[in-house]
């Protein structure tokens, strides 16, 4: 090691020459990296470890500390494989090229083109600097696949069909119940809206990434990113779990059917890995097909490995579901009408498609290839592409938020990680064709680092957050534009500030989610988790501080979903 840390100094003058020779196709901004360096659940799950004999040695410890690390780091970027997404590819035939000493001067000091300084960030020590240049050099371990013997093994319905409630057992107002991922904790908090009282803290899998409602407005469905999902009765007299699976290692999405004569029949959930998705029974969970989506890339038509699923919706045309796939860039089209013989219909797009929502009328999907800085617009009456608009960088709109502007009539509008931009894109080809699928309006924001932009049917307002901004006057804000004036540009409210929370947490400010009637936002402040977090309500008509939330079981609060707006796409 001493040998290696006076060669490092030597090298040391190189960094910028060095990361100027190896850097990314393009620059990753700090919000994207704080987006995409979250821990993967694939960091616990046990691998098989194979000791490349042209590596630089590794001790079977220093091998399993060196994968736990870069999947906790850099498998975001860099893929499960280490195979290329965001980041270039770190496979042994690259990195054993660019031999030790260029990696350990590159893991520390990073690159302009946005690849982390990890070492002297402080995030690393010159040993583990030293431990993951040699790490890379070696053969990627490769998670175990997961089946239908897996998925089965892990299936409970805990209240079979016939034995739950045939009426609303309690006197909530399931409309106006909002859904909070607890992220840290694997729960998720159920609270009244009307009441903004806690009803019941679930269990589920961890770090819940989305919650999505049954057709009837019944069932809850949520998937935490260990791929577990959690199948939720809101009629019992307490709400609670019913049915549960774990269809993969690493996941992000799942859906019901909402076709006419098919409500509540199918769910749908996407995995990061195994790169698939599967069809089950809506109202126990019983996995009943998996899809691989390995294959071709739409631009290079090269294989890729793991392509990953992101978001999934249910056409409200078609007995479909649209989904999602980030790495080869195609959205498939799922007819469930007959799961024996099943029609996709292969829609090519761009790559790394994400997130995602409907137009007003349902009609168009419109979906984030955040890497490629474009929203893809799929037709789902007709079943094809509508278009490929061009945007800022890294688009994330979480869903999207539609309105009526005052020149240019019906459009959508995304937020992005890399840029101030908030785009608004023509929606209506209909009545406005000459501004359909057109950025119609760029509206400078507050910064980059936006994950979720949303307005209401009823509100003049349209919110947009920041979370992943590096400046944390920033990121414990959120903007807020009229309108009826975006020319005008935006107020910021101090959101963080409101909650009145007086420790050292970040306090990052997200989602904001209005309540049924539109009369309220809610945004989540949020910290670490032995940080105090909040759920802070603004009077969407007078933009004044309405009701905070604060609760010790309100832990790293990092999405809530009102049930009614979840239920019918409202955004």
């Amino acid at each position: 090691m001493g040998r290696g840390r006076k060669a490092l100094g030597t090298l040391a003058v190189l960094p910028l020459a060095i990361g100027m020779a190896w850097a990314q196709e393009k620059p990753v901004t700090e919000e994207e990296i704080r987006y995409q360096a979250g821990s993967s659940p694939l960091a616990e799950v046990e691998m098989y470890q194979d000791i490349n004999p042209k590596a630089p040695p590794m001790t079977k410890t220093e091998f399993e500390k060196g994968r736990k690390i870069y999947f906790e780091r850099c498998a975001g970027c860099h893929g499960v494989l280490r195979k290329g997404a965001t980041g270039k590819p770190l496979t042994p035939d690259i990195t054993l090229e660019k031999g030790t000493e260029y990696l350990k001067v590159f893991i520390k000091y990073g690159s302009p083109a946005g690849m982390p300084n990890w070492g002297t960030s402080g995030e690393l020590t010159d040993e583990e600097v030293d431990l993951m240049a040699r790490y890379v050099q070696q053969t990627p371990p490769q998670p175990p696949e997961y089946g239908m013997p897996e998925m089965k093994a892990t299936w409970k319905v805990l209240v079979p069909p016939q034995e739950r409630p045939k009426k609303k057992m309690n006197a909530y107002n399931l409309d106006n119940l909002f859904s909070v991922t607890l992220r840290d904790a694997g729960q998720v908090a159920l609270i009244d809206g009307d009441t903004k009282q806690i009803i019941a803290i679930i269990p589920t899998g961890y770090a819940v990434h989305i919650s999505r409602l049954s057709a009837s407005g019944r069932y809850l469905y949520v998937i935490g990113r260990d791929a577990k999902i959690n199948l939720i009765d809101l009629w019992m007299e307490k709400p609670d779990t019913v049915a549960e699976i774990r269809v993969g290692l690493e996941a992000r999405s799942v859906e019901t059917s909402k076709y006419k004569g098919y409500e509540d029949k199918y769910a749908i959930a996407g995995s990061y890995w195994p790169p698939q998705y599967v069809i089950m029974n809506a109202d126990t969970l019983e996995p009943l097909k998996i899809v691989a989506t390995r294959g071709m890339t739409v631009d290079t038509q090269e294989y890729h490995p793991e392509p990953r699923v992101a978001s999934i919706v249910a056409s409200h045309f078609r007995p479909e579901f649209v989904v999602n796939i980030k790495e080869t860039g195609k959205t498939h089209l799922v007819d469930y009408t007959d799961l024996h013989n099943l029609k996709i219909t292969e829609i090519e797009m761009a790559r790394f498609l994400h997130d995602g929502g409907w137009d007003a009328s349902k009609r168009y999907f419109l979906v984030a290839a955040n890497q490629s800085n474009k929203v893809a617009v799929i037709d789902a009456k007709e079943g094809k592409r509508a278009a490929l608009v061009d945007v800022g960088k890294i688009p994330h709109p979480g869903r999207g938020a539609n309105f009526v502007h005052p020149k240019y009539g019906p459009v959508w509008a995304t937020g992005h990680l890399g840029d101030d931009s908030i785009a608004l894109i023509g929606t209506d080809p209909q009545k406005h064709p000459q501004y359909a699928w057109k950025v119609v309006q760029s509206l400078p924001g507050q910064g980059g680092g936006s994950l979720f932009i949303k307005t209401h049917p009823k509100s003049k307002h349209l919110y947009v957050d920041t979370p992943l901004n590096p400046d944390a006057k920033i990121s414990q804000s959120v903007a807020v534009f009229d309108i009826d004036a975006l020319d005008k540009g935006f107020k910021v409210l101090p959101i963080a500030e409101w909650a009145g929370i007086d420790d050292d947490g970040a306090k990052r400010v997200v989602q904001p989610e209005f309540n049924k009637d539109g009369t309220e936002v809610w945004f989540a402040v949020w910290s670490a988790k032995d940080k105090q977090s909040a759920l802070v309500i603004v009077d969407d008509k007078t933009l004044q501080l309405k009701a905070v939330i604060k609760d010790p079981r309100l832990i790293t609060p990092t999405g809530h979903f009102n049930v009614y707006n979840t239920q019918h796409d409202v955004y």
